[in-house]
């Protein structure tokens, strides 16, 4: 299956805000404590938040849009936005959410694909990302990706304390 990808403005803010929320409590609900969970979605996914960072120069979310309805987004930084300082010549992929009724029918590969070429348009020589240290399907994409892990760094849901693998990878 093959999306339309398009880029988030602020008019876009509840509809983001509604997949962010939806995506991360599918992919993580289950795992941690409601209420880690639903202060993670409080901080993180509110309009407010959401706009703040839509509103940074360098780091922009992209819809994929599957007749005309919204089926997951990535999130690109660079530069001073990413989440962890790799340097200017990098790009960070923080986030590629998929809906569950998407999932496996090859969005978050365009998705990743689109990262690469924003990474290239912008002479950026890597792309990288953090991912959970137990969530091995993503982890198994990102391997077939050409990712390779060089360390980790804490990531803080509630009360809770994760580890997520660092995964860098260089564009040619």
């Amino acid at each position: 299956m093959t999306g339309k990808i398009k880029l988030c403005t602020p008019d876009d803010v509840k509809a983001l805000q509604a997949v962010s929320r939806a995506t991360f409590a599918d992919t993580f609900g289950a795992v941690n404590t409601p209420a880690d969970l639903a202060k993670y979605l409080d901080d993180s996914y509110n309009e407010a938040q959401l706009l703040q960072e839509m509103q940074q120069p360098t780091s922009q979310f992209f819809f994929i849009l599957v007749n005309d309805q919204v089926a997951g987004y990535v999130k690109l930084n660079w530069g001073p936005t990413q989440s962890e300082d790799q340097g200017d010549g990098n790009l960070e992929i923080e986030r590629i959410y998929i809906l569950p009724e998407f999932k496996r029918q090859g969005l978050g590969k365009q998705l990743y694909q689109y990262a690469v070429e924003k990474a290239q348009s912008l002479k950026l020589a890597a792309i990288w990302l953090g991912v959970w240290e137990n969530n091995t399907s993503a982890q198994k994409f990102y391997e077939a990706m050409g990712f390779k892990e060089i360390g980790d760094h804490v990531f803080q849901l509630g009360t809770s304390r994760q580890r997520d693998l660092i995964l860098p990878k260089t564009l040619v």
